[in-house]
């Protein structure tokens, strides 16, 4: 089995995410690095790119360049990853899925729903995979979570509850701080802030590891600091179509802080806990037991987590890592589709269109209720119900 070829949308020099993406999707030396548009400025994404590495005339000047450059080459790319600002990822990721590539894309997938239910029909329709980078998902005890759940471990599951708080935006005095001022500016960051940015995460990461979907939810949405217009606070209680109940917040203002992003499941037999910041522990409650702490790497956990866990127990594995396991899940499948046989069912787990659609449909839903004083709303994109 061959390296597939990848390229790199955005994610140029000083980016937050891009040195997260190049390290993932060449750890496991499934892809090569061949193409990339990776900044805003045609000529420094040219000069970085050629930094990195990449032939001169496969460092382009703009995605639109490498598309074009893309499509007719015989190595043309397998993969591209899109990790460009957030009102960009539809029109790229919609123009690479017609000309025939398999994309990566950075959430949010889309600005509207609209916009999201073109593209799953999109990747219907041409039978190319589009993935949407809800990167903590790939963490090994997050899929050793889902695995315990769906094989029963924990009954009925009753309850999730979803948190990412971090407290990096609660300093009034950034009002003017161009990093932080478009994340709160509609025109700039569309129709929600924090549950548009981090919220998700933890939403998709709670249907993922329960597996259902939600249907319905009630939020109350904040602005903490007053001359935000988008919220910095949101307080979300959802329903599952599975029956679990849900409860989430997210914040930007809760000082002390860090990362924030941390799952709880309890259902009729037993109880989880995890957190982003401390991976390599899941802590399990079986009902009238002891609390036992699972680590990452030992013997008997279940193929899922023993496929996406490289490092011997005891040591950390982080983001990057996690990352690292949505492009061996992209990339099993893609060889999977070029050998017209079915995929690894432990590989077949990465996010994709539908997910982000999903997730589009619920910044909606959560922006409407917020400002209907939490009014429950339908969170099911209309392609779905």
């Amino acid at each position: 089995m061959g390296r597939l070829n990848w390229g790199l949308i955005g994610g140029g020099e000083g980016s937050q995410i891009g040195p997260a993406h190049r390290l993932g999707a060449r750890v496991d030396g499934l892809f090569d690095f061949v193409a990339g548009a990776l900044d805003h400025r045609p000529e420094a994404g040219r000069e970085y790119g050629q930094r990195l590495g990449l032939a001169a005339d496969r460092s382009y000047g703009d995605w639109r360049e490498m598309l074009e450059g893309e499509k007719g080459r015989k190595d043309r790319i397998d993969l591209v990853t899109v990790a460009t600002p957030n009102a960009t990822h539809y029109e790229i990721t919609r123009e690479f899925l017609k000309a025939g590539f398999h994309v990566l894309c950075e959430k949010p997938m889309t600005m509207t729903v609209e916009e999201g239910e073109e593209i799953v029909r999109l990747a219907r329709e041409t039978g190319r995979i589009c993935a949407v980078n809800y990167g903590y998902t790939g963490y090994s005890l997050v899929r050793h979570m889902k695995a315990m759940v769906a094989r029963g471990d924990l009954g009925r599951v009753r309850m999730v509850v979803a948190e990412f708080a971090h407290g990096h935006h609660a300093d009034a005095g950034d009002a003017d701080n161009p990093r932080v001022r478009w994340r709160y500016d509609p025109a700039q960051a569309g129709i929600s802030a924090q549950f548009a940015d981090c919220g998700i995460h933890a939403l998709h990461m709670a249907s993922f590891v329960i597996g259902q979907q939600v249907e319905r939810l009630a939020a109350d949405t904040v602005s903490c600091i007053p001359s935000r217009v988008l919220e910095d606070d949101a307080q979300v209680n959802l329903r599952f179509d599975g029956g679990a109940v849900g409860r989430l917040w997210t914040s930007s203002i809760a000082i002390g802080r860090q990362h924030g992003l941390t799952l709880q499941v309890f259902g009729e037999k037993g109880g989880l806990r995890w957190a982003q910041e401390q991976p390599n522990q899941l802590y399990w409650m079986p009902l009238g037991g002891r609390l036992q702490v699972i680590e990452r790497g030992e013997a008997g956990l279940s193929p899922e987590a023993d496929r996406t866990s490289r490092v011997t127990i005891g040591h950390a594995e982080g983001m990057p890592l996690a990352f690292a396991n949505i492009y061996k899940d992209l990339s099993d499948v893609i060889q999977a589709v070029n050998e017209g046989r079915a995929p690894d069912p432990a590989a077949d787990l990465f996010p994709r269109a539908e997910d982000g659609l999903r997730s589009m449909a619920a910044v909606f839903a959560v922006a409407a209720s917020g400002k209907a004083d939490g009014v429950w709303m339908d969170a099911r994109p209309p392609m779905f119900r």
